[in-house]
């Protein structure tokens, strides 16, 4: 489902195949377990890069499966919070490379990167919630106005379902950069890894500090966490 590849203290985590990757309880798990072994194996200034193949970064929630067992989506729900809660704790920066279609779920996976790179020729960042019917968590909410500055903007991310392309992102600070072509975005990716890791921060540091800039999104997230327990 995802691999997990080191080149020097570099991380590439990859969702394979050619699917829409959605995150279904088994995705959710894969991805978890390559960052707790990011964590065990990180040794200095260290960098992950998200990205996946295909046509699709994520598509969301498997809704096929919370279709056919309606408790899942719960579990998706409550897995995919944690899983958002570690990625935040990551003593490392994080990029998301954009290189298809990031629905949902999936939009906010790569939200919950420190920087995201898109590529223009395709794919949308896009919140399907209000066009499929679905209520929003009020945790995906609190991340999209962390992320996406402009009221104006994440008014028409959540409440109109709008598709962003790379280049609308760019104007709407969302995205911190577009690229030709999924070779291209993951290039600039590596490149930005490299400038990250020169800098040599102090992983434990760089967590602290991002726990403080986000912190009304790690309460959002824990307060529904622990409401479930």
């Amino acid at each position: 489902m995802c691999t997990l590849e080191k080149q020097g203290n570099l991380f590439i985590l990859t969702l394979t195949g050619d699917d829409e990757h959605r995150l279904n309880p088994s995705l959710i798990d894969s991805i978890r377990a390559a960052l707790e072994r990011i964590t065990a194996e990180a040794t200095g200034s260290s960098v992950l890069i998200t990205t996946g193949q295909g046509k699709f970064f994520s598509n969301g929630y498997d809704l096929d499966l919370a279709s056919s067992d309606p408790s899942s989506l719960q579990l998706m729900d409550s897995k995919l919070k944690s899983l958002i809660f570690y990625l935040f704790n990551l003593p490392m920066p994080t990029i998301a490379a954009v290189t298809g279609h990031a629905s949902a779920a999936g939009f906010v996976l790569a939200m919950s990167h420190d920087y995201v790179l898109m590529r223009k020729d395709r794919g949308f960042l896009y919140m399907s919630e209000i066009d499929i019917g679905l209520k929003i968590p009020n945790w995906f909410v609190t991340l999209v106005k962390n992320k996406v500055k402009s009221p104006v903007a994440w008014r028409d991310v959540v409440m109109r379902g709008t598709k962003l392309t790379a280049d609308m992102a760019i104007e709407q600070g969302i995205v911190d950069s577009a690229h030709h072509g999924a070779a291209e975005t993951m290039k600039e990716a590596i490149k930005l890894g490299e400038v990250l890791m020169a800098r040599k921060w102090d992983g434990k540091v760089y967590a602290h500090n991002k726990r403080l800039v986000f912190s009304d999104v790690l309460a959002a997230l824990n307060n529904e966490i622990v409401a479930r327990l």
